[in-house]
C-alpha cells in the first residue's frame, strides 16, 4: 500500500458544541492512537483536503505520512483506522488513525472485490452470491493491499471459492478459517420455489383478523387509560342511575 500524504494540527477542542463550531468552519475532528503515544491524541484535519484524498482512493484504507503542525514528533506514518460519515450528507465527522511502525506488521480488514463473470452464471443463469465482503489480512504497512480481488469466472453451479483458495499478494497473509466460503454460485431459484416461498411468507385470514382484534383491544385500553377519573359527586351522579337500573329489574311486589 503506497503511502500519501496528509496536514494535520493539534486540538484542543473537545466539546460538543466546539466540534460542532470546528466542523463548521471547514475542519474535521480526528484522534490518533499507537504504542509510542502516553495518551490518544487529539487532532484536525481539512475537510477539502480530506475529502480530495478520499475520493481518489481505492478504499478508504489509507496509508498516511501524517505531518502534524507545531508537535514534538511532527511527523507519522498511520493507517486510517475508522471514518465516520453522516448519514444522510456522507460528510466526514470524524477520523481515527493508528499510528504504526514501517517494520511492524499491522492486521486490518480489506474489501473483497469480484472481478470476471461467473460460468455458472453466464451460461446456466446461477447467482453469484458474495458471502463475505470482507477479510482480514496481516502484513508490513508498505504492503497492506487496499482491496483483494478474486476471479470468479471458472466457478460453476454449486463451487465455491473458500478463503484457503485465495492467493494473497506477496508479503500478505490472509486469516481466518480456510473453509469458509468467500464466494459461491447458487442455482436459480425457479417459479415454483418462489410461489411456495411467497405463500409461506403469507399469514392466514384468521391469523390477520385476530392480530387486528388485538390491537383495536389495546387502542381501546390506552384511550382508558388515558381518560380522567371522575371526581367524587360525579361517581355518586354515576352510581344513581346504576341503583335504579337494578331497582326497574326487580318485579313489583303485589299488594296483599
Amino acid at each position: 500500500m503506497k503511502t500519501v500524504n496528509l496536514n494535520a494540527a493539534l486540538r484542543t477542542q473537545t466539546r460538543h458544541g466546539e466540534v460542532k463550531k470546528l466542523r463548521a468552519s471547514g475542519r474535521v475532528p480526528a484522534v490518533i492512537y499507537g504504542r509510542e503515544l502516553p495518551q490518544p491524541q487529539n487532532l484536525e484535519l481539512d475537510s477539502k483536503e480530506l475529502t480530495n484524498l478520499i475520493k481518489h482512493s481505492v478504499s478508504e484504507n489509507l496509508l498516511v505520512d501524517l505531518v502534524v503542525k507545531n508537535d514534538a514528533r511532527p511527523k507519522r506514518l498511520a493507517l486510517v483506522q475508522e471514518i465516520q460519515h453522516h448519514a444522510l450528507s456522507g460528510k466526514v465527522l470524524h477520523v481515527d488513525f493508528h499510528e504504526v511502525a514501517e517494520n511492524e506488521k499491522v492486521t486490518i480488514s480489506v474489501a473483497v472485490e469480484s472481478v470476471g463473470e461467473a460460468i455458472g452464471v453466464k451460461a446456466d443463469g446461477g447467482i453469484l452470491e458474495h458471502v463475505l465482503h470482507k477479510l482480514k489480512v496481516r502484513a508490513l504497512p508498505k504492503d497492506l493491499p487496499e482491496v483483494l480481488t478474486v476471479d470468479v469466472s471458472h466457478l460453476k453451479i454449486g463451487q465455491s471459492i473458500h478463503i484457503g483458495d485465495i492467493k494473497p499478494p506477496a508479503g500478505v497473509e490472509i486469516l481466518g478459517d480456510k473453509h469458509i466460503s468467500v464466494l459461491a454460485v447458487a442455482a436459480p431459484i425457479t417459479e415454483a420455489e418462489e410461489a411456495a416461498a411467497a405463500a409461506a411468507a403469507a399469514p392466514a385470514a384468521g391469523e390477520v383478523e385476530m392480530t387486528k382484534e388485538k390491537k383495536e383491544e389495546g387502542a381501546e385500553g390506552e384511550a382508558k387509560a388515558g381518560e380522567k377519573a371522575p371526581a367524587k359527586g360525579d361517581a355518586k351522579a354515576a352510581a344513581a342511575p346504576a341503583k335504579d337500573a337494578k331497582a326497574a329489574e326487580k318485579p313489583a311486589e303485589k299488594k296483599k
